[in-house]
């Protein structure tokens, strides 16, 4: 399964930092990975992350308020079930990450590795950021992959990206203290007008840079929103040593 990508796919990644591939994942197996998820949902299996701990604008304040035990992602999705497992490794994407990195493929279990969920209600927005910022790699040329397992659409807080903005060199002060655009900021203004949102229907697969800005807003629909999401990097770039992405396992999926 050499080259799954034509040149005209790999060119798009590496100048927008994005690449969407429709209809990935056959229906019978993403409705395996959502009964898994939605029964996990419902016994709370741990481990998760709350709400009410991420600590975003509009969050719940505590886990004993109104919604702070409301899950935001189901963790160690990997370890948790082999329907995740099975989707991590699927030949044919390991096949497409080996294309776009040039080298065998390794994914992380420190960082995502994980279903996120978005609820109703208390389901809150994620501002302008880039996975890279508590990312620890010799270089920044890690990919996220997103499945979604349902329908995402701008009402429930589907995924926006600012194309080309992994090329970007910007200036401290365009960053808050966490390492999200300062939404005051006029250079972030112009940035911001960039912004696409990315409606996806349900199997549907995109790839992203690590230093690619994205954001979701918040679900307003009445329906769960669940999407699985795992990170992998080339072999010749591994984690740095004692830091947080060293502190999980790291398993080469090809050779």
């Amino acid at each position: 399964m050499q080259n799954p990508l034509s040149p005209a796919q790999v060119e798009s990644f590496r100048k927008e930092g994005y690449l969407l591939l429709k209809g990935m994942l056959p229906a019978d197996r993403r409705e395996q990975m959502l009964a898994v998820t939605r029964e996990h949902l419902s016994r709370a299996v741990a481990p998760l992350e709350y709400e009410a701990e991420v600590g975003y604008a509009g969050a719940p304040s505590s886990l004993e308020a109104e919604g702070g035990r409301t899950a935001r992602r189901l963790r160690a999705a990997w370890q948790r079930d082999p329907v995740y497992r099975q989707w991590a490794s699927d030949p044919q994407l390991v096949a497409i990450l080996h294309q776009l990195f040039g080298e065998p493929v390794c994914i992380t279990l420190a960082h995502h590795n994980c279903v996120m969920t978005k609820h109703p209600t208390f389901g809150t927005a994620t501002g302008w950021h880039r996975d890279i910022r508590y990312w620890s790699f010799p270089r920044n040329e890690l990919i996220s992959v997103w499945l979604a397992l349902g329908a995402e659409t701008p009402q429930n807080g589907a995924l926006k990206f600012i194309p080309g903005s992994h090329l970007l060199q910007l200036q401290p002060e365009q960053m808050d203290e966490l390492d999200f655009l300062r939404p005051e900021v006029p250079a972030n203004q112009a940035l911001f007008a960039q912004g696409i949102a990315l409606s996806l229907e349900p199997g549907d697969v995109v790839l992203f840079h690590s230093g690619l800005f994205h954001a979701a807003g918040r679900n307003d629909s009445e329906q769960v929103k669940c999407s699985a999401v795992f990170a992998y990097h080339g072999r010749s770039n591994p984690p740095v040593p004692g830091t947080r992405s060293a502190a999980s396992d790291d398993i080469q999926l090809d050779a």
